[in-house]
């Protein structure tokens, strides 16, 4: 085989491979509601969050759409903590 060919056929195999790794955490992921499981809780199951809006420590729960129970969708800090949320960036304590 053409060597020129052989390396566009195995460059695309691995890029069809990355993305086919790409969909599946995406699909696990939307199983899970796209919440991080390792957000630290308290002992009734509260992910402990730092409020962006009033800047203090809160235990709350989070829904299946990563938004805590403080939630206020009128507020862009609000927001901004359940985009977190949900990329698992958000500040815990």
């Amino acid at each position: 085989m053409d060597p020129r060919l052989e390396r566009f056929v195995r460059q695309t195999v691995r890029k069809a491979g990355r993305q086919w790794a790409e969909s599946k955490r995406a699909y696990r992921e939307g199983q899970s509601g796209g919440i991080p499981e390792e957000l630290p809780t308290d002992e009734e199951g509260r992910a402990k969050l730092v409020c962006r809006r009033y800047a203090e420590r809160r235990a709350t729960v989070v829904d299946e759409e990563g938004r805590p129970a403080c939630f206020d969708a009128d507020h862009p800090d609000c927001q901004g903590c359940a985009e977190d949320v949900r990329a698992g960036v958000v500040e815990t304590w």
